[in-house]
């Protein structure tokens, strides 16, 4: 993880130094950002589940997740006020690696390293190793897990399709209606990326906080909770995410309203599918699990769906003459798909709730079978007496 975050810092800082004409380089810059970032984001959850377990492990995993949103709504609030103070959007890029400096030192000196599953078991045996194959294998054996990855790939859609076009979307629909004039030069969506970022991180904070208590509350009674409560999340953003795309030719403020109910519906999601992770799948092979799940995840969701609502939006926007309504209204077609894809991921992570039972009990009882019997004690050899040879 300190090697993730040094690679990380370094890149982030490098990137905002880029000038116009290398553009290569600050794309291979922000591409090395991310397997720094992967290297941290898939260890992390899987120390926290070996130093906790039930109940804390649900209250320590929350308020890790829950700086997924604040991280990604303090980024447009200082960004955007960043680049508007200072002119230059290069500034905006330069502000993280501080507060990534910081956590690089509190990794260095307090993070431990638990061996692995030793919250389940105080007598745990480090020998126990498999293979990355083995562990592709076992995974692809857990109905749940692949269940639940479809979910979060699903989820990262929508969150990446969100955070990348919902301000230029603000701003389109102010333009359309006269409140704001068209962009000429600069940031133009400024007011929307900041007053999105607060948005983000109130929605975030709530909706981290209330999944958590629900599923504290709910998962002595209804074994299969967690997944139910995602599903309930994704499936009760879908009319909040409708009503946002057509209700902003009438209202921006109830616009930014249905934003915030959509985004806390969608954060209710973030501790829970970290936990279900780490109780569904043995200790050994969680690190392997998280790393598959976020590639997939990435591949799948917020890595593409930015790029596919670009091109429907560019499509529509060609069969017209354009112009500031045109402009805004081919961007809220294309963003019509959002919605279903919420809906997809609600029916994934119900499919998740059938088998997680089960699959939790067959982790546990793996965990029982493998790792409460302790090392195996070495072989004692009966010594023979040295004068009968």
């Amino acid at each position: 993880m300190a090697v993730g975050l040094t690679v990380w810092l370094v890149t982030a800082t490098g990137s905002s130094f880029v000038t116009n004409s290398y553009f290569w380089l600050l794309v291979l810059l922000r591409g090395l950002v991310g397997i720094g970032e992967a290297s941290y984001s898939t260890l992390a959850p899987t120390i926290i589940g070996d130093l906790f377990t039930g109940g804390q492990r649900t209250i320590m995993i929350a308020a890790f997740y829950i700086f997924i949103p604040v991280g990604s709504g303090l980024g447009y609030i200082t960004g955007a006020s960043l680049a508007s103070l200072t002119g230059d959007w290069h500034w905006s890029l330069r502000i993280t690696p501080i507060f990534g400096l910081v956590g690089l030192f509190l990794v260095v000196l307090l993070c431990p390293n638990p061996p692995r599953g030793v919250a389940e078991n105080n007598h745990h045996d480090g020998n126990i190793r498999s293979s990355y194959l083995e562990d592709i294998k076992y995974l692809l054996n857990n109905k749940s897990y692949i269940w639940s990855t479809l979910g979060v790939t699903a989820m990262a859609f929508l969150t990446g399709a969100l955070a990348f076009w919902m301000p230029s979307f603000l701003f389109r629909a102010q333009v359309s209606q006269g409140l704001r004039p068209p962009c000429t030069k600069g940031s133009c969506n400024s007011i929307d990326s900041f007053i999105f970022g607060a948005i983000t991180v109130v929605s975030g904070i709530l909706g981290v906080c209330i999944g958590t208590g629900l599923a504290r509350w709910l998962r002595n009674k209804v074994p299969n909770a967690d997944p139910l409560i995602c599903a309930g999340g994704m499936l009760g953003s879908v009319p909040c995410l409708f009503i946002s795309i057509f209700v902003a030719t009438a209202s921006i403020p109830a616009t930014y309203v249905f934003v915030f109910i959509a985004e806390l519906l969608l954060s209710l999601n973030w501790s829970l599918l970290a936990d279900m992770l780490l109780y569904i799948v043995v200790p050994t092979r969680r690190a392997t699990a998280e790393a598959l799940q976020i590639t997939i995840c990435h591949l799948l969701g917020d890595a593409g769906s930015p790029y596919l609502i670009g091109i429907i939006s560019d499509a529509i926007q060609k069969s017209k003459p354009p112009s500031s309504s045109w402009s805004f209204l081919s961007l809220q077609y294309s963003f019509l798909i959002c919605p279903f894809v919420a809906i997809i991921g609600g029916i994934f992570f119900l499919m998740t709730a059938l088998y997680i039972s089960d699959d939790r009990t067959a982790a546990q009882q793996l965990v029982e079978d493998t790792f409460l019997q302790g090392p195996t004690p070495e072989p004692t050899v009966e010594m023979n007496n040295p004068q009968s040879g």
